[in-house]
């Protein structure tokens, strides 16, 4: 077996509404067609900070307003595989909260592999990431939000009921 690929460094945005509900684009691998739930987020360019990159990506892959990302990060371990490989590493994950419930996004900001690959996006209630019909990655993205947003309903990754 192949050893795993090291990520690129890259940042990602949990976007939450008013509601409480989590932004979630729905990804299609393009190698085998296999469907996955997660939030924006990209590559960090050469020269620019993690919480540049989250803002950048978030505009460009929602159009949504960078300034409501919070300049506060935690670092999350990644083992995903995608496109025929597998990779491993650290990403950063920033929290935006936005003061509406549901923002549309925006396709327009999307590069063409991204146009083809990104199937739809979900305002997803937190209580709901576990009950995906397809991978949600991270698979602990609950608990990242916790992590990120202690003061939120969510209970410290776990759900109430």
């Amino acid at each position: 077996m192949e050893p795993p690929t090291p990520l690129r460094p890259a940042a990602r945005v949990v976007c939450v509404d008013a509601a409480g509900r989590v932004l979630l684009l729905r990804w299609r691998d393009p190698s085998d067609g296999s469907l996955l739930w997660e939030p924006p987020g990209g590559g960090i360019e050469p020269g620019e900070t993690p919480l540049a990159a989250a803002r950048r990506e978030l505009a460009e892959e929602t159009g949504l307003d960078p300034a409501a990302v919070l300049d506060r990060s935690v670092p999350v371990d990644r083992d995903i595989r995608w496109n025929g490989g597998r990779y491993v590493g650290q990403e950063h994950f920033f929290a935006a909260r936005f003061a509406g419930e549901q923002p549309e996004p925006v396709r327009t900001g999307l590069l063409p592999d991204e146009q083809a690959n990104i199937q739809t996006h979900a305002w997803v209630p937190w209580s709901e990431l576990r009950a995906l019909p397809d991978p949600l990655e991270p698979p602990h993205l609950l608990a990242v939000l916790a992590a990120l947003l202690p003061d939120g309903p969510w209970n410290g990754g776990r759900l109430r009921g």
